[in-house]
């Protein structure tokens, strides 16, 4: 098994240190650069379009709002990566990892923009969900906009697969399996043989009374359990920082010496801490892997563009709030990094400033962050599951086989299903990559018209006869309705 796990490793570090880290890095520049720093540019835009309420359906149902959504994404962004990877990443790599990581997060809200934007100019809507009942709801992401955009359904296939199998099977094991180790520390009796087994049986029971509403079920959860985590996780941040105030210029110093010190390249530091940021960078935010447009689909916004921002703003939510702080928390209060890494240096650091009552609170924040991430994980699942087949017996085998996977999980080690993993999120990537550099143009379109109509004084609406070239989309109406007009005759002032 460790000789499997050794080469599963030696490719996994290959694939992402010479092809995807620098497709994903130029591709994010070149997003920014086509997009005139869009993710930077309307920063002020992704927070009032992220308040858009979604009005009822004739039927009474509610749609998934942009919030909604957005809590979707940033369940799955948002999880046990926040504060075990970001402590690997600075051990690893050192303080300057989390530079990179920043960069990482600066770069990666353009190409977030341009997959999420894709997503929901290309998303489909059910006839009813896919339980039967209700009006429908939207679902869409890489595999769509590459069947619909490209005109390409072999690649779409290929994707759908990896990320099934990536986010719905294997990160909902590691998820599991975090969870487990983590209550072990905080809770007595855990090294009894019964309590891996029933901690892993309730988080299948409670993760089946989640999903088995549907979408809608699953963002009433999601927009709970994210804002609650993220604050709590803060708060604690807060409070470490605030009494470590006076180290927080020579943690900015080492952040920054360590990404450009002549004593790191003398000792090939950069190197490790460029490696370590941007790929935990990566890991953390996802921006470009293709994730999070699943999500992005499902809301039911007036323009594409709007759930673009949404998800931009999902990546500086995730790498420069929840990451900063875990490394603000390390590094204001362990300099000196020994043998320690992962959530152990993160609870440690908390437990020397606040004491133990913190390490008991971090485990209901990671128990927080990992059953939201699950939630998410198995949302992408099954909206990709609704790509491949709409064989109705598919959805409940789906889900059988994602809770056996959650209980397994908290059974055992999952090293080498955390390996493997990596290699499947590598190949979402590089499909996703492939397939919206050349679709970004159609994204670029439609940030134009966007900003036309924001600069008009007018709540952007979009319709097919605005870009009346486009093949392949569904959604969206020949002509704005007469109550769209209403509303966008009283809108604001525009966007720059």
């Amino acid at each position: 098994m460790s000789t499997l796990d050794s080469l599963i490793v030696d490719v996994n570090d290959g694939l992402w240190t010479y092809l995807l880290i620098p497709l994903v890095v130029c591709a994010g520049l070149y997003f920014t650069v086509r997009s005139r720093a869009v993710q930077l540019r309307l920063f002020p835009e992704m927070l009032r379009v992220l308040k858009d309420k979604s009005e009822p359906r004739a039927d009474g149902s509610k749609p998934v709002s942009s919030f909604g959504a957005f809590t979707i994404s940033a369940a799955a962004r948002v999880g046990t990566g926040n504060i075990a990877g970001v402590a690997t990443a600075i051990t690893l790599g050192g303080a300057g990892a989390v530079f990179w990581m920043w960069v990482m997060a600066l770069v990666g809200g353009a190409s977030a923009f341009v997959e999420s934007a894709l997503a929901q100019l290309y998303k489909v809507r059910d006839d009813k969900d896919r339980d039967g009942a209700g009006s429908g709801t939207y679902r869409g992401g890489p595999a769509y906009y590459m069947q619909r955009g490209l005109g390409k359904r072999w690649p779409g296939v290929l994707f759908a697969v990896a990320i099934t199998v990536t986010f719905g099977f294997v990160f909902n094991a590691v998820q599991s399996n975090t969870i487990t180790s983590v209550a072990s520390g905080s809770v007595s009796g855990s090294g009894a043989s019964w309590f891996a087994p029933s901690v892993g049986l309730l988080l299948a029971v409670l993760l089946g009374i989640a999903i088995c509403g549907g979408v809608r079920r699953i963002t009433s959860v999601t927009t709970v359990l994210v804002p609650v985590m993220a604050v709590v996780y803060l708060l604690l941040g807060t409070a470490v920082v605030l009494l470590n105030l006076g180290d927080l210029p020579r943690v900015f110093g080492d952040i920054v010496g360590g990404a450009f010190g002549f004593k790191e390249l003398a000792a090939g530091g950069i190197g490790a801490a460029i490696q370590q940021g941007v790929r935990r960078g990566m890991f953390s935010n996802e921006a470009g892997l293709g994730s999070a447009p699943n999500a992005g689909a499902a809301a039911e916004v007036t323009h594409p563009v709007k759930q673009g921002l949404v998800q931009s703003l999902g990546v500086f939510f995730d790498t420069l709030l929840i990451c900063s702080m875990t490394a603000f928390i390390i590094l204001t209060t362990t300099p000196e990094l020994g043998g320690r890494q992962g959530a152990d240096l993160t609870q440690s650091a908390l437990t020397d400033t606040l004491g133990g009552w913190a390490g008991h609170v971090l485990t209901a924040v990671v128990f927080l962050l990992a059953f939201s991430s699950m939630i998410g994980n198995y949302y992408y699942g099954e909206s990709n599951i609704g790509f491949m087949t709409r064989r109705t017996w598919v959805l409940p085998v789906y889900r059988a086989l994602v809770l056996a996977v959650v209980f397994l999980g908290a059974l055992g080690s999952v090293s080498v299903i955390w390996n493997l993993a990596d290699v499947f999120m590598g190949l979402m990537a590089l499909i996703n990559l492939l397939a919206i550099i050349p679709l970004s143009a159609i994204a670029f379109r439609l940030l134009d018209d966007y900003t036309a109509q924001r600069r008009s004084g007018l709540d952007p609406v979009f319709t097919r006869s605005r870009i009346p070239d486009l093949t392949g989309v569904e959604c969206w109406p020949d002509a704005p309705t007469a109550s769209e007009h209403r509303e966008t005759a009283g809108a604001g002032a525009g966007a720059a």
